[in-house]
């Protein structure tokens, strides 16, 4: 009798626990390690094999790209100090134009490999995430290639303008604007952090606010640090983009909390 009872109780739809349907779906998904490995391989091999063939396109015709990178200043003539500094630079120019052009296809097969072992709240937070923080990069190009490298540029042509021609060697302009770009980068980033720090409770969007004082002293700090220039213009734009993105990710915050 008890045996029977046991048996109908384990059949009641009711006592079932809520979210074994999804724990089924994500037991039938599992793989042995070796097989994660392997498609783990496959998709590392997809994505580099996606990098050279951009990056050799990109060298191919390299010229449209230069051009492009030399908008942002005016008046100045560039040069190269040995006879191989040019070609060396366009081929950075052409492996990094490779990696900006294979992101969007290195973030899908991240999210193919990683998905199946997300049950169904964890696919609603890392993948806006993830596609928030590859926005965020892009608008930071786009702040450092229209904002910053122009105003620290001009800032540098004007200050010398009376006593120095200005004849710069195109591969140090390109190390300048490639740190500028990714140092950008990496501070757009805060919005993420900051719903991340959120999420794991440690503090909320409220509280970020009423630190703002304090933030704008870190932003300082940060946009001192990260912008490889010395010159105040670059530093406080910087800085300020910093103050604004912080502003926006607690303001996100505070939204998801309601």
């Amino acid at each position: 009798m008890e045996i029977n009872k046991l048996k109908m109780d384990n059949t009641n739809p009711s006592l079932d626990f809520k979210f074994q349907p999804e724990l089924k779906s994500n037991l039938n998904l599992e793989l042995p390690f070796t097989e994660h490995v392997e498609e783990l391989r496959q998709r590392s091999f997809h994505v580099l094999g996606i990098l050279i063939l951009l990056s050799c396109i990109a060298f191919i015709d390299i010229k449209p790209i230069v051009q492009l990178l030399e908008v942002p200043v005016q008046n100045v003539k560039f040069f190269q100090l040995s006879p191989g500094e040019y070609f060396i630079s366009t081929v950075k120019i052409a492996f990094y134009t490779g990696i900006l052009l294979t992101s969007p296809f290195l973030l899908s097969q991240l999210t193919f490999f990683v998905i199946p072992g997300l049950n169904s709240g964890e696919k609603k937070l890392i993948l806006p995430l993830l596609i928030g923080s590859t926005v965020l990069f892009f608008i930071s190009l786009g702040f450092s290639y229209f904002v910053l490298i122009p105003a620290a540029l001009q800032f540098f042509i004007s200050y010398s303008s009376d006593v120095i021609e200005p004849l710069w060697s195109f591969n140090q302009y390109f190390d300048f604007i490639l740190v500028l770009f990714y140092t950008t980068g990496l501070a757009f980033q805060v919005p993420i952090f900051q719903i991340i720090l959120g999420i794991l409770g440690v503090v909320s969007g409220r509280g970020m606010l009423k630190q703002w004082k304090y933030v704008i002293l870190v932003a300082t700090i940060i946009g001192a640090i990260l912008t490889p220039s010395t010159d105040p213009v670059t530093q406080i734009l910087l800085s300020g983009a910093i103050v604004l993105l912080y502003v926006f990710g607690a303001g996100v915050l505070v939204i998801l909390n309601r």
